[in-house]
């Protein structure tokens, strides 16, 4: 059973779509947000979560004291789930949007979110998590200090971050690695 680790709704149970999404598990999101807690202060900050499934990093943030979380979720049986997440949590500032992380992401924003975490299903290719980053940037999502984590088999290959992006120390919990980066400047 997937729950919330920490925070306001720490100990709540989330549902997870039926088949087709793999959830973090709530040992490699402790470890996340452990990780992210020692280097930044998630209260009061903006998140944007890319293949949301049912929500569970997003959703963790929130109730960390993230001030707003966007999901984004393109299948429509894992966004019904998280929908009813967002409900039963009742946490504030959660936003869904339903439709591919490359539409969103390019239909951009005006204001660059704190912290985005993607949890891409493990058959998406190498080229369009490198891709990421560029489109994050791109659309305006991502600005200095902008903090980005993406979820991944540990046997696919590393992320190739682009110039600008200071990558932190990556981390291996069984088959995962969460591979995190700061924009320190944008590459223009």
């Amino acid at each position: 059973m997937t729950r919330i680790v920490g925070g306001e709704a720490g100990g709540r149970r989330l549902a997870v779509p039926p088949r087709g999404t793999r959830p973090t598990t709530d040992r490699v999101r402790e470890a996340l947000f452990n990780v992210l807690d020692s280097r930044m202060d998630l209260t009061g900050m903006s998140v944007l979560d890319l293949y949301a499934g049912s929500g569970a990093l997003g959703l963790e943030a929130l109730s960390r004291g993230a001030a707003s979380a966007l999901f984004v979720e393109s299948d429509r049986r894992a966004a019904e789930v998280l929908a009813a997440n967002i409900a039963a949590l009742g946490l504030a500032g959660a936003v869904l949007r339903r439709g591919t992380v490359a539409a969103v992401l390019a239909g951009g924003t005006e204001t660059p979110v704190d912290l985005v975490l993607a949890d891409p299903p493990y058959e998406v290719d190498a080229a369009a998590i490198d891709a990421l980053p560029g489109l994050l940037t791109a659309g305006g999502w991502a600005g200095p200090g902008t903090v980005v984590v993406i979820e991944r088999a540990t046997s696919s290959p590393a992320v190739a971050w682009p110039q600008g992006w200071e990558a932190w120390p990556s981390r291996r919990y069984g088959d995962t690695r969460l591979e995190l980066a700061e924009l320190s400047a944008p590459d223009v």
